[in-house]
C-alpha cells in the first residue's frame, strides 16, 4: 500500500478477528511507533502488547477498575469482555518526564504519534485496528494496576487484528473548514 493511500484512507475498524499481527509484522508495527517524533529524545512511550492470557489479564484490571468506580453490574460484568474484541490490544502510555523544553502535553503528543504509527503500520500489512480509550484509560485503579505515574497517561488501547469486514468509505471533509492560510 503506497503512503499516501494508506493516509488519505485511514479508518478505524472495530470488528476485529485472529490472527493478529506476528513476527516481522509485529516487530514492524513496534519499530513504526519507535519513529515517532520524539523532542528531546525522550522516548515518553511504554507499551504493553496483549494477546492470549495477556488480554484475560487486562480485562481483569478492567474488571477491578469498574468495581472501584462503583459502575453499574451491567458495566462491571462487561469490563473483563472488552479486550477480547480483538487478538491483540496494545496499551500505549506516555510516561512523563520533567523537561525544560519538553513540556508534558508534547510527551503526550508523541505517544499519541506511536499509537498512529503503529495503526498504519498494522494497516499497510494487511492487518486492521481501533484505537480506543474510554473510561478505563482514566480509571485511577486500571493506571495503579499498570504501574503508572500520577503525571502518566494511558493514551490508549490500540486493538489490532484482521478485519472482519471491508472498512466504508468515509466521506471527505472540506479542507477549508478547518485550514486558513495567511499570505
Amino acid at each position: 500500500m503506497q503512503a499516501l493511500e494508506l493516509l488519505l484512507t485511514r479508518s478505524s475498524q472495530p470488528r476485529l478477528q485472529a490472527p493478529a499481527p506476528e513476527g516481522e509484522a509485529l516487530e514492524n508495527i513496534m519499530q513504526a511507533a519507535l519513529r515517532a517524533p520524539d523532542h528531546g529524545a525522550l522516548t515518553p512511550w511504554r507499551f504493553i502488547v496483549c494477546q492470549g492470557k495477556g488480554l484475560k489479564k487486562l480485562g481483569d484490571i478492567f474488571e477491578q477498575g469498574a468495581i472501584a468506580e462503583d459502575m453499574s453490574a451491567k458495566d462491571i460484568e462487561r469490563a473483563p469482555e472488552l479486550p477480547k474484541r480483538a487478538p491483540m490490544v496494545i496499551v500505549a502510555i506516555s510516561k512523563y518526564s520533567e523537561h525544560p523544553k519538553v513540556p508534558w502535553v508534547e510527551q503526550v503528543a508523541s505517544t499519541s504519534c506511536a499509537v498512529h504509527a503503529m495503526q498504519m503500520a498494522a494497516v499497510a500489512q494487511g492487518y486492521s485496528g481501533m484505537w480506543r480509550t474510554g473510561s478505563y484509560a482514566q480509571n485511577g485503579e486500571v493506571k495503579n494496576a499498570l504501574g503508572l505515574a500520577e503525571q502518566d497517561e494511558i493514551v490508549g488501547f490500540l486493538y489490532l487484528g484482521t478485519p472482519v469486514t471491508e472498512p466504508l468509505p468515509k466521506p471527505q471533509k472540506e479542507t477549508g473548514d478547518f485550514f486558513e492560510f495567511w499570505d
